[in-house]
């Protein structure tokens, strides 16, 4: 996918509101999807809310994913909605009409803002993390979610900001990507501050 087209996806999805202010001086870790299972669960009574898929392109019967970086907050809700990748069956990575994207990750997005989390028993204090979720639209199956999975979370946010420049969303150019933070013995985590 182009990189540029994303960050600039990323804007719109911030610019619509689907993102809360930053968390000021606070740091947060940046977990591969998946890896905050360690200290979150989903919180007890509350469904997994699924994206339906945009009224505007049910027509197109196009199968689609997207990937939808989030935080989740310290009492367990979700803000901070980014679009860092799509693909759909009609036109791969490039967008096949204006507001195909962001019709997407709105969606994904509504259904982020309903998932609500708890820190595990064990966890004496909760703290905010960054990760992505990847959401299929038109299809299930593991090929089409391969388009869209980020293996490496911390270094997809790199080369986003990287390549984003200045259109990058604020909470991509907050983060501290330094080559020391990615030591390769670890899981990746990297700090944003915020």
């Amino acid at each position: 996918m182009h990189v540029r087209t994303i960050a600039l996806m990323s804007l719109l999805i911030c610019a619509s509101g689907f993102a809360a202010p930053v968390f000021a001086g606070q740091s947060i870790d940046v977990v591969d999807e998946g890896g905050i299972k360690d200290k979150w669960m989903l919180k007890e009574g509350v469904p997994l809310a699924v994206p339906a898929y945009p009224p505007a392109f049910v027509d197109r019967k196009d199968q689609v994913c997207v990937s939808v970086g989030y935080v989740v907050k310290p009492d367990g809700t979700t803000s901070d909605f980014t679009l860092l990748k799509a693909w759909n069956s009609a036109s791969g990575d490039d967008e096949p009409v204006e507001g195909y994207w962001m019709a997407f990750a709105s969606a994904a997005g509504d259904a982020l803002a309903q998932w609500q989390f708890q820190p595990r028993p064990e966890v004496k204090k909760a703290t905010p993390v960054f990760t992505a979720g990847t959401f299929v639209f038109g299809a299930t199956g593991p090929d089409l979610r391969a388009h869209c999975r980020i293996a490496n979370l911390s270094a997809h946010l790199r080369d986003l900001r990287d390549h984003a420049g200045r259109r990058a969303p604020r909470i991509l150019s907050d983060l501290d990507l330094r080559d020391d933070a990615l030591d390769s013995r670890t899981a990746p985590r990297v700090s944003i501050d915020m």
